[in-house]
């Protein structure tokens, strides 16, 4: 699942809960993947892919695409969902994908970080953490990271334009791999 895995590294999963192909957060996450040797990275780059949430197939007969996402949820040792705010929200793609987990135990107990890289983005990140908290994952204020403005702020590569930016996502970064340890389930 993860590519050329190194042995001892957590796995962690990065997924961007952005509709946009061409989003600023899927370019932040694919810069996170980069700068960071120290884990072993999966993208989950499009949440497109995953059918509207349906009550009646959540626990048994479950769309092929719903199962992929949550083996590699189970799969990881620790997760990044980075996410822009749609009208004062998550966005729906994110949300649903969250939806269809509900019912199953993926997240207890694992380890996500979040940011939220938006025009303002409070509220997205509210409730990002209201529903991590519902499916039962462990949360970490030092993990948590807020980038305002994020057009202006993020070059085309993802990488931080700004020295304040780049510090923050630094120092989330280092508290994320200091949280995470050495989690790996190798």
């Amino acid at each position: 699942m993860y590519a050329l895995e190194e042995p001892g590294k957590p796995r962690v999963l990065l997924i961007n809960g952005s509709a946009s192909s061409h989003s600023s957060n899927l370019r932040l996450i694919q810069f996170i993947a980069q700068s960071c040797s120290q884990w072993n990275v999966q993208i989950l780059p499009d949440l497109k892919v995953i059918p509207h949430f349906c009550p009646e197939t959540t626990l048994e007969n479950s769309p092929k695409e719903v199962e992929q996402l949550r083996r590699k949820i189970q799969a990881s040792d620790a997760l990044i969902i980075c996410t822009p705010e749609y009208v004062f929200s998550l966005p729906a793609l994110l949300k649903n994908a969250l939806e269809w987990c509900v019912s199953s135990s993926v997240f207890e107990s694992k380890k996500v970080g979040i940011i939220v890289a938006s025009a303002s983005g409070i509220k997205a990140g509210e409730e990002l953490r209201l529903l991590l908290t519902t499916l039962n994952a462990h949360l970490n204020p030092d993990c948590d990271l807020l980038i305002q403005g994020a057009r202006g702020k993020l070059q085309d590569s993802g990488e931080p334009s700004l020295p304040e930016t780049r510090e923050a996502l630094q120092q989330f970064i280092a508290h994320f791999s200091a949280w995470i340890g050495n989690t790996s389930k190798n």
